[in-house]
């Protein structure tokens, strides 16, 4: 049978092992709590609008019905419900293009539009420099815009 003193001994080594444990975790709690708030504060402080309030807007804005937007844009009925209803649905780009000269939208809207859903226009791209041109002339009718991309042997919007 052990000595009483060295079970003493045993019970204080490891009551003063667990305080320091207990202290280290509730350190590494402390600075992964501040940490975790840090970042909800970034996301909250960084915040954008995402795309459908972003094109939600704009269509409000455009006193525009839904179907004279989806039927502007060359987009079937189904399509443009999936885009409001599905708040996690990210349509493809050309399809967001058609919907900004759908809303008659200029450079920088179609720009703001394009962000929110993670897009751009880029000068290295042929497609997005003649959207870009036809953006600038105001040229909004999605048929003259598919023709200027068929004359550069490029994918046309939609409809």
């Amino acid at each position: 049978m052990l000595d009483q003193q060295i079970i003493k001994e045993i019970e204080r080594y490891i009551e003063l092992h667990q305080i320091e444990i207990y202290s280290l975790y509730e350190s590494v709690d402390a600075e992964y709590v501040t940490k975790e708030m840090e970042l909800e504060d970034f996301i909250e402080n960084n915040r954008e609008p995402e795309f459908q309030q972003v094109l939600f807007e704009f269509i409000d804005r455009s006193g525009l019905r839904d179907p004279e937007v989806y039927k502007r844009a060359g987009i079937d009925r189904r399509h443009f419900s999936k885009i409001r209803s599905s708040r996690n649905y990210l349509p493809k780009k050309n399809t967001l293009i058609a919907l900004a000269f759908a809303l008659e939208l200029d450079r920088e809207e179609t720009d703001e539009l394009l962000h929110a859903a993670g897009y751009s226009l880029t000068n290295s791209d042929t497609s997005d420099l003649v959207i870009q041109y036809c953006l600038e002339k105001r040229i909004t009718n999605i048929h003259d815009v598919n023709e200027a991309l068929d004359y550069f042997s490029l994918e046309p919007l939609m409809g």
